[in-house]
């Protein structure tokens, strides 16, 4: 089993953008971690491999929540991927040891690697590519912040797009990592590759992350597989390239939330269409859109997103 904070560190032959990868952010999304393992293998023989490889920048690998990784857990005290803010790393900075919650300890190690990184490396540019996985089956997707750069470059990845999250759902990685907090040009991607026990989610994840080297500059188009961007073609062909939130369905404690059984990532919903239960009785969509990670899990903040497609100048 992989364990350990830094899974991986590449720096290429010549300067570029520092990228970092992430994995497990939720302790039960294992896919990134192991993604990343193999990738940074990829790296190291490649060179050997194909002598006209020529790599720009460095990228680092980074396993989110260790202590909820190591437990197989979505997270230990708090969900770390709603713990992105100013507010909630400050708390971490200046929390009492003896009582406090597991995952500021996770963010103090995260920030302290990329603070050591950035000061290393000393980047023009940044990039950051969060790596998830669902509880349900169906298309992948990429979510973004509302900035027009992290935006297109989710759309150059060849995964439909999902904005308006950051509005929706406060504390996201996608959220935090940002130009304003780090002070240089950044470009935030959160990739859901898939259901969490798919052995495809793997596999997608390294497409992912071939794809946004190359859409950030790390490498040539030359040096990608045509079996990468076929993989996720294949896995997102029936969603529609661009969408944006409508509705977030937020669960409490002792709601009694239990999910309708059937839907999948991106399947269409109209209005009145019974969704999900608790105990205030049964929940229907209020509006035409499409589903998005309805919740099939038992620890998870929302049980489900409803979507809809939208035009990039619109």
């Amino acid at each position: 089993m992989i364990n350990k904070r830094i899974i991986g560190r590449y720096t290429g032959d010549r300067r570029g953008p520092l990228l970092f990868i992430f994995g497990a952010m939720h302790g039960n999304e294992t896919a990134g971690v192991h993604a990343l393992d193999l990738l940074f293998k990829m790296l190291e023989v490649e060179p050997i491999t194909n002598p006209k490889f020529s790599f720009k920048g460095r990228v680092l690998g980074l396993t989110g929540n260790m202590a909820a990784f190591k437990a197989g857990k979505r997270f230990i005290d708090q969900d770390l991927n709603r713990c992105w803010t100013i507010e909630c790393i400050d708390k971490a900075f200046h929390a009492n040891k003896n009582s406090e919650v597991s995952e500021f300890s996770e963010i103090r190690s995260v920030i302290r690697i990329i603070r050591r990184e950035i000061e290393d490396y000393k980047p023009k540019k940044m990039a950051f590519l969060d790596l998830h996985t669902f509880s349900t089956t169906g298309g992948v997707f990429v979510l973004t912040p509302e900035d027009h750069e992290s935006i297109i470059a989710g759309i150059e990845l060849g995964i439909p797009v999902i904005t308006g999250f950051t509005k929706g759902l406060h504390g996201t990685s996608v959220e935090y990592f940002n130009e304003e907090n780090l002070g240089l040009p950044t470009v935030s991607l959160s990739f859901e590759c898939g259901q969490h026990k798919d052995p495809l989610s793997i596999n997608r994840a390294i497409a992912a992350m071939i794809n946004c080297m190359k859409v950030v500059g790390c490498i040539g188009e030359e040096h990608i597989e045509n079996q990468h961007n076929d993989l996720l073609v294949e896995h997102s062909k029936n969603a529609p390239k661009l969408s944006r939130l409508l509705l977030k369905h937020l669960i409490k404690p002792g709601d009694g939330f239990v999910m309708e059984p059937g839907f999948t990532n991106f399947q269409p919903v109209a209005k009145g269409t019974l969704l999900a239960k608790d105990i205030r009785g049964p929940i229907y969509a209020p509006f035409d859109g499409m589903i998005l990670m309805p919740l099939y899990q038992s620890l998870g903040e929302e049980g489900f997103f409803i979507v809809e497609p939208y035009e990039i100048n619109s």
